[in-house]
């Protein structure tokens, strides 16, 4: 009986913090559906209008910014671009950065490793004029490039990496090269397919870091066609109901890559045990 309350008492906590966090979403997502004035008289709905083509439609389409030169289609595929750029940049970098850490023979690689980590606890605030200045002078400004390369270091990444390279017996490495396995060869053969795992949560975790950024897109873009998704939330104007439908749609990004790598990463955590 005891161990039946217990259990019931934890699905209602559960069910209590679902609640918490869905059903504002939920509601968004329905008032999107409506009409402007059907939401200006009668608030936030929680059920389903028939106006969500016509509204969705509308705002992937429709021109906005200050000079009406961007869609929030454009956006997405922006802040797809970035984020897709940051994470795969992140995790190669921050992959072959541990590897070189751990494996070579390099003197004051717990020192270095340390000034990388330190790196954490610099404000972006700190570090984004100095940058920005870089990208000016290498003519980097309003690219692809200059919005994904200075934010695509990792040193959290990178720690994580490491600290599990450290677990790998060594062993492993001198099987390796008794089996004439080249430096680079251990590391792609062996080092990465067991790393899978912390590849794809590492992927998921930059993908929505590079898909969150704010400051960065708005301090090295002076061109509409350069606008995230974020930017867009902030600039984009429209009605209510519009402004909704932009919210909704920019979750959909990060939310698809969590469902669709999330897969892969249980699938990796059930192989590895």
């Amino acid at each position: 009986m005891s161990r039946l309350f217990t259990l019931s008492f934890s699905h209602i906590i559960l069910f209590i913090g679902i609640s918490i966090m869905v059903v504002p979403v939920w509601m968004i997502f329905a008032s999107s559906t409506h009409t402007s004035s059907f939401i200006n008289m009668n608030g936030l709905q929680f059920f389903l209008g028939d106006s969500f083509q016509e509204n969705y439609l509308r705002v992937l389409l429709y021109k906005g910014g200050f000079f009406k030169e961007i869609t929030a289609l454009k956006m997405f595929l922006n802040s797809f671009i970035m984020a897709t750029g940051v994470a795969l940049l992140s995790v190669v970098t921050s992959l072959m950065a541990a590897y070189a850490l751990v494996y070579y023979r390099i003197k004051y690689a717990t020192l270095l490793f340390w000034i990388i980590f330190i790196t954490i606890l610099v404000p972006l605030e700190l570090r984004i004029f100095p940058t920005y200045s870089v990208m000016a002078e290498l003519n980097l400004v309003n690219s692809y490039f200059g919005l994904i390369v200075p934010i695509s270091a990792s040193a959290i990444a990178t720690l994580f990496f490491r600290q599990f390279y450290k677990t790998v017996p060594d062993e492993l490495l001198e099987s390796a090269k008794l089996d004439g396995a080249s430096t680079w060869r251990f590391f792609i053969d062996f080092l990465v397919p067991l790393s899978k795992t912390m590849i794809v949560a590492m992927l998921i975790f930059m993908f929505v870091f590079g898909y969150n950024q704010y400051l960065w897109p708005l301090l090295v873009t002076s061109s509409e066609q350069y606008w995230t998704v974020v930017m867009g939330l902030k600039m984009m104007s429209g009605s209510i109901v519009h402004r909704f439908a932009f919210v909704m749609m920019s979750m959909v990004p990060p939310v698809l890559i969590i469902i669709i790598l999330q897969k892969h990463f249980i699938k990796g955590v059930f192989q590895d045990k």
